[in-house]
């Protein structure tokens, strides 16, 4: 009976418009309360054990180096870089804002940068070559959800946190999916060119790639610190993002010249926002995740989903049934500290890799990102390209079929995400 009151409490909360760290550390409070068995200190104390965790120093350095690259003009470089190397194609803009997000997925590891970042550079160089509104910011939301996918990304480091599992093997994982969702993309892009008669934007020119080659050549390094540093060893994924961090300083105030210290300033203190409002999230939800725990609903949902089927099949399709709808309603970090402790041991019982449905549980909350209500993604897209939300929901429907596709390739073929890690650390 309490237990079905929290959930009333918390989706009553969040309909009312309570931010979610409220509405997940209040039901808490209140079943706590209500139960008596323990004391009301506990709220406290497990949301401090909730961020008390050394691999989640690599998010507020993972923000900090996204908002540095995006203030210093290193996301411009990028896009020059990439307009060079893909923009000679039917559609050319619609590439060029992928192959940018693969790039700088590489960089910022969190979707709402990717949009909010490149995104404006990216609409309004779209919308210059006419393309039509719509179309643009379809293709910046579907492809800043490549942004948490390829390493680095903030999503698995709370996965990693939260499911003990290896944060380094998380991040080989997701760089073949990330690389198929570009692919995937650019396949509807060309559809749509040749359907709309988009233009090619430019002529390939060697020349013109060498430049912007040239000039984007100590930005492009800082997926190669990252990444190259994690996967070879080097690094630490908390240290990957201090290194990161250091470099956009090096380059935005001694080799850029573009980041005065009032601009650093404004970066810190939006940095420390956004930390904020992160872990806060994640301390409360680690209070409402430990609840579950306790009241033994991980094993109650368990046994509840195989009475439905023991189909690995089945039970896979159920999973991402679940994680696309709290997708929906809830924010990343706190669905998957929720509900990771109640499905990692049904995927487990399946005898799926805990490293490989780290990969299904983030691509699910990602598409999540793209639907409404909640659609952080579209409410960031909707303000940068001055479209009213309904229109940005319309336009990226057609872009969630690619998605859709790599979501069910990613599920059904482990091979896809566990040959990378497996190579490398096993």
């Amino acid at each position: 009976m309490l237990l079905a009151l929290l959930f009333v409490l918390l989706f009553l909360l969040i309909a009312m418009g309570a931010p979610v760290a409220i509405a997940l550390a209040g039901s808490s409070a209140v079943f706590i309360l209500l139960d008596g068995r323990v004391p009301d200190v506990i709220v406290i104390h497990r949301m401090i054990n909730g961020v008390d965790s050394f691999p989640l120093l690599a998010v507020p350095f993972f923000i900090l180096a996204g908002n540095l690259m995006n203030t210093a003009g290193i996301t411009a470089r990028i896009f020059d870089f990439a307009k060079a190397l893909v923009g000679w194609m039917r559609g050319g803009l619609g590439h060029v804002n992928v192959g940018a997000s693969v790039i700088f997925a590489g960089m910022s590891g969190a979707a709402v940068a990717d949009a909010g970042g490149l995104g404006a550079i990216e609409i309004k160089a779209m919308r210059d070559a006419n393309y039509d509104p719509g179309f643009a910011v379809g293709v910046t939301a579907a492809s800043s959800t490549i942004g948490p996918i390829i390493p680095p990304s903030l999503p698995m480091v709370i996965y990693g946190v939260v499911a003990g599992a290896s944060i380094g093997q998380l991040f080989a994982a997701g760089f073949i999916p990330g690389l198929i969702m570009a692919v995937a993309l650019m396949i509807m892009i060309a559809i749509y060119a040749r359907r709309r008669g988009y233009p090619r934007d430019q002529a390939f020119s060697f020349s013109v790639l060498g430049t912007s080659l040239s000039r984007a050549a100590l930005s492009l390094m800082t997926p190669v610190i990252i990444v190259g540093g994690i996967l070879s060893g080097a690094f630490t994924p908390t240290e990957a993002a201090i290194a990161a961090c250091a470099w956009a300083l090096v380059l935005g105030l001694f080799v850029y010249r573009t980041l005065s210290l009032r601009r650093f300033l404004r970066v810190s203190f939006d940095t420390i926002e956004t930390t904020a409002v992160v872990l806060f999230i994640v301390g409360a939800a680690s209070v409402f995740a430990w609840i579950l725990t306790s009241q033994r609903a991980p094993e109650h949902f368990a046994a509840l989903i195989l009475t439905i089927s023991d189909n690995p099949i089945i039970v896979l399709l159920l999973i991402n049934l679940i994680l696309l709808i709290v997708g929906c309603f809830m924010e990343t970090v706190a669905a998957i500290t929720i509900l990771v402790p109640v499905l990692l041991p049904i995927a487990l019982k399946m005898n799926i890799d805990p490293v490989h449905f780290g990969v299904i549980v983030v691509l699910n909350l990602m598409i999540g990102l793209l639907t409404p209500p909640i659609g952080m993604v579209l409410y960031v897209l909707s303000r940068v390209a001055k479209l009213p939300f309904e229109r940005c929901v319309s336009a990226t429907l057609p872009f969630l079929v690619p998605l859709f596709l790599v979501l069910v390739l990613v599920t059904f073929v482990p091979a896809v995400t566990m040959w990378l890690p497996t190579l490398l650390y096993r």
